[in-house]
């Protein structure tokens, strides 16, 4: 019985590293790959040293928003630990395949505060925070685009799909909001238990100020690295830009189909960027250099395997099982 769910398992993250290895070979050929290889080559390494220091940042900004978030829930953090633990995912995010086993395992090291539906629930509950900020400034920046003229101008079917997006995903908003505040203070479903823990790790006093502190600053973080990493190719993208064009191509890593988002984030780039005046080369350059520096910026998180904390020593000790008569 235990097979199938293995070979099932193995066949997934084989396809999506198959997707990730021929989305890869299809951008190199539409995007002149020759090219971008020698954007890389000539990449100013002061601009991706900054964007390195700024994913740095990033990663220790969420980590601190995770045990804010986790904090209610029952989910006790220390800052150390919180920013080990995040680093040691981010590594496992972006090396192996569907991007979220990592989270995974950060769930299940934190169990044994709270148990592990609330550890799960507080690191859902973070990684949605981050991505609702990207999607906040896309949507603002999105409005100024469309009332504005600053220059960048979307294609009509692009226009009105990143719309509709936007429309849903608020709509989306609404309808959560709705539910949590029905489910306050009901108990007995698992819905209603997860709502209320929504609500707690978002409402409790004192945590939505500085979940928002912190997600202005991971956002400020990552948009800023991938525009570093523009600048360092020999293409720096505009302000708006930024604001509207890398969320997008941000979002797209969300999608489970590769390793990492690679392949998924350079293709979003290349067809997305050149809107801002970027060649496909560069865009392709742009997107490759961002995922190399992630790669670095996550090398911290060797630290958390070979020097594990408490914690984690704990889980990799054997501990005797229970009798039948203990169990009992």
């Amino acid at each position: 019985m235990t097979r199938h769910p293995r070979v099932r398992s193995f066949a997934v993250r084989t396809a999506q590293a198959v997707v990730t290895a021929v989305l890869l070979v299809l951008l190199w050929r539409v995007a002149d790959g020759r090219d971008a290889l020698v954007y890389l080559r000539e990449a100013d390494a002061g601009w991706l040293i900054f964007a390195g220091i700024l994913l740095l940042a990033h990663t220790v900004f969420a980590a601190l928003r995770w045990r804010v978030t986790a904090a209610p829930l029952g989910v006790d953090l220390t800052p150390r630990r919180a920013v080990s633990e995040y680093f040691l995912a981010q590594l496992g995010n972006a090396t192996l395949p569907g991007g979220i086993l990592g989270d995974a395992g950060r769930a299940t090291r934190s169990r044994h505060d709270a148990g592990l539906g609330p550890a799960a629930g507080a690191i859902i509950v973070e990684r949605m925070i981050g991505q609702a900020a990207l999607l906040l400034v896309l949507a603002l920046t999105f409005l100024i685009t469309i009332v504005l003229p600053t220059g960048l101008v979307w294609p009509r079917p692009l226009d009105m799909a990143i719309g509709a997006f936007l429309s849903l995903t608020a709509v989306g908003v609404v309808i959560l909001v709705v539910m949590v505040r029905r489910a306050r203070g009901r108990a007995g479903s698992a819905m209603a238990r997860a709502l209320n823990g929504l609500r707690r790790s978002v409402a409790s006093p004192g945590v939505a100020v500085v979940q928002i502190a912190y997600s202005v600053a991971t956002t400020v973080c990552i948009l800023g690295a991938f525009a570093c990493c523009a600048t360092a190719v020999g293409a720096p993208l505009a302000l708006v830009a930024i604001g509207a064009i890398v969320p997008l191509v941000l979002l797209a890593m969300v999608l489970p189909i590769s390793i990492g988002g690679w392949g998924v984030r350079e293709g979003a780039a290349v067809a997305l960027l050149p809107l801002a005046g970027l060649t496909s080369a560069q865009a392709l350059a742009t997107s490759v250099a961002f995922g190399i520096v992630a790669l670095v910026a996550a090398v911290p998180g060797f630290v958390a395997v070979w020097f594990p904390g408490p914690q984690r020593a704990a889980l990799s000790t054997p501990s005797r099982l229970p009798s039948p008569e203990e169990s009992s």
